[in-house]
């Protein structure tokens, strides 16, 4: 019987099965993990695309040991909110992190709704958008 134990360092192939079953759990987010010691992975549909990353929030969830959300400003995922948890051991201390692409970041209704008319202005380049003699029912 295989048996797999993730340690502070635990390489890629050893995260493997449980961050493929995270990215199919989560309908193929793009899935990350490292350890501390170990760079990790990187698994977007259904492929490992990078067997030696690691990045900067992944980096920073394992030395401040908590969960952040934030959108990174370097690496692959540069402007998309993401979420990173860590890993820990038995004593609470952080030996990894996974992290995914915070899909509640991306839909963030409140703000959406906040900016609505500056958008609609920005699509358009007037108010009202569309204006009746543009709307679906007005070119029937």
């Amino acid at each position: 019987m295989d048996q797999y134990i993730i340690s502070a360092s635990s390489t890629s192939d050893d995260l493997l099965p449980v961050v493929m079953a995270l990215h199919h759990l989560l309908g193929g987010l793009p899935v990350t993990a490292r350890s501390r010691e170990a760079p990790g992975l990187r698994i977007e549909n259904k492929q490992v695309l990078d067997d030696r990353y690691t990045g900067p929030v992944l980096e920073a969830v394992i030395q401040g040991n908590e969960l952040k959300k934030t959108v990174p400003l370097s690496g692959p995922y540069r402007g998309v909110p993401v979420v990173v948890a860590p890993l820990r051991d038995g004593a609470g201390t952080a030996i990894g992190a996974i992290g995914v692409v915070d899909i509640t970041g991306i839909f963030d209704l409140a703000t959406l709704m906040e900016h609505q008319s500056a958008i609609l202005q920005q699509v358009c380049g007037k108010d009202p958008c569309p204006l009746p003699t543009e709307s679906v029912a007005a070119k029937r």
